[in-house]
């Protein structure tokens, strides 16, 4: 038991709330490499992590500030400022709730998750507009997305967050299946990409819950998935049945934001005149507000 912790069993409530929110803060901090938030690593990294400095940069607290909360010193920390360290710190729905419930601070967007996306790289998307443009994880986690890219296989924005994954709307969203031009194929090869991309998350338990709730979800996906096939990603012409402007045949390009495989800006431009018409149209539609609900 380190000092800290027999200090704070001994202390007032405050006290040890935030001895653990300390320890929260450092274990989240350790486990992030500089290569998942687009920063390089650079040869002399002995910290497990992140450093506290670069986790004051990504959240624009100031170090010292940052320094204290790990520190376990008392001072009052906003809700803006929260918010930011989970964001920089990449923090899952449930770990969110317990970050502001360790700072006894009521949370302003309760139930959201953290995906760690810049507002420069969402500033980005929207430039690509009327193009269909998202960023995913590896893990095929859509973690942000143009207005474009929302309505072009089904309504993102009507799907709670945690059902917004392509591997996991590919074999149990309706809307999301009728796009798939090349059903049978496209929903194998991801199947396929995922287990290949999986090799290095096997123990990871984010990955392992995603597998189990689509086995349970998809005899389908219980198939393909026994196969045990691997392929890694490629780029091609896709061909998406939009439910409001028909058929699209786009090329797909992916970029990824860091040094390592980590999330990938995924851009998709048309392959034919007939398509840019088509694209500008459902990107009409989304600015008006429209859903590709039928």
């Amino acid at each position: 038991m380190t000092t800290m912790v027999r200090d704070a069993a001994a202390g007032t409530g405050a006290e040890i709330r935030r001895s653990e929110l300390a320890a929260f803060l450092r274990s989240r901090r350790e486990r992030i490499t500089p290569e998942q938030v687009g920063l390089v690593r650079g040869r002399r990294r002995r910290t497990p992590g992140l450093r506290r400095e670069e986790v004051a940069h990504l959240s624009t607290v100031g170090v010292t500030w940052y320094t204290w909360l790990e520190q376990a010193r008392d001072i009052h920390v906003s809700a803006q400022v929260l918010d930011a360290i989970a964001r920089a710190l990449l923090l899952d729905r449930s770990e969110r709730t317990h970050l502001f419930a360790l700072a006894g601070t009521v949370d302003p967007s309760p139930g959201s998750e953290c995906t760690g996306v810049p507002q420069a790289l969402q500033l980005m998307l929207d430039q690509l507009e009327p193009f269909p443009a998202c960023v995913q994880n590896s893990r095929f986690d859509i973690l942000a997305y143009n207005r474009t890219y929302r309505l072009l296989m089904c309504d993102l924005d009507a799907l709670p967050p945690e059902d917004r994954n392509c591997l996991w709307l590919a074999f149990t969203n309706d809307d999301w299946r009728a796009s798939l031009v090349e059903r049978e194929e496209t929903i194998r090869l991801m199947a396929a990409k995922f287990r290949a991309a999986m090799a290095q998350h096997v123990a990871e338990p984010a990955w392992k819950a995603l597998v189990k709730r689509l086995e349970d979800a998809s005899p389908e996906f219980r198939e393909i998935w026994a196969r045990h096939e691997v392929v890694r990603p490629g780029d091609k012409i896709k061909v998406f049945r939009q439910s409001h402007v028909g058929i699209v045949r786009l090329t797909s390009t992916g970029l990824w934001t860091g040094p390592n495989q980590g999330p990938k800006l995924l851009t998709y431009t048309p392959a034919d005149a007939e398509t840019r018409e088509r694209l500008e149209r459902l990107h009409a539609l989304a600015l008006a507000g429209g859903t590709s609900q039928r």
